[in-house]
């Protein structure tokens, strides 16, 4: 397991798991994972932003994503949470890191490369500064 970068790089979405994402086997279902990472990047770069009063980031597609189940998530009434953060940024790209999470458990480990996406155009396209400055809130700094 990766060690988890310092509180101050890293954005945390709690959530509560709901009954539908629970599947005959008894617990949360391998493919509400990425709806769990979903949610956790669309406050990232939308939500959050948004209540700050920052633009947020748009126009991203996601062009890989990588995912490891490390411990089965059951029912519970607490909080589960992805933390995320950047691991590589690039003029046009940035990778993602996550963990679905508890105190105790990593149920997930997972990895998403995004790219900058000019919607209009139809194209790839560069991040721009404020975009940059943004994301780089998130870079873990290499040791």
């Amino acid at each position: 397991m990766q060690q988890l970068p310092a509180a101050e790089y890293r954005h945390v979405y709690e959530f509560k798991i709901r009954f539908g994402d629970i599947d005959s086997q008894g617990h949360v279902n391998n493919v509400k994972f990425l709806g769990y990472l979903e949610d956790a990047r669309l406050e990232m770069f939308h939500g959050d932003p948004v209540r700050k009063g920052e633009q947020p980031v748009r126009g991203m597609v996601i062009s890989r994503h990588e995912i490891d189940y490390r411990h089965p998530l059951l029912p519970t009434v607490y909080p589960i949470r992805v933390e995320t953060w950047v691991t590589e940024a690039r003029a046009a790209s940035f990778k993602l890191a996550y963990e679905v999470r508890d105190d105790d458990h990593v149920y997930a480990a997972a990895t998403s490369t995004l790219v900058a996406f000019d919607v209009e155009a139809n194209r790839l396209r560069r991040f721009t500064p404020e975009e940059r400055e943004f994301i780089g809130r998130y870079v873990v700094p290499r040791a």
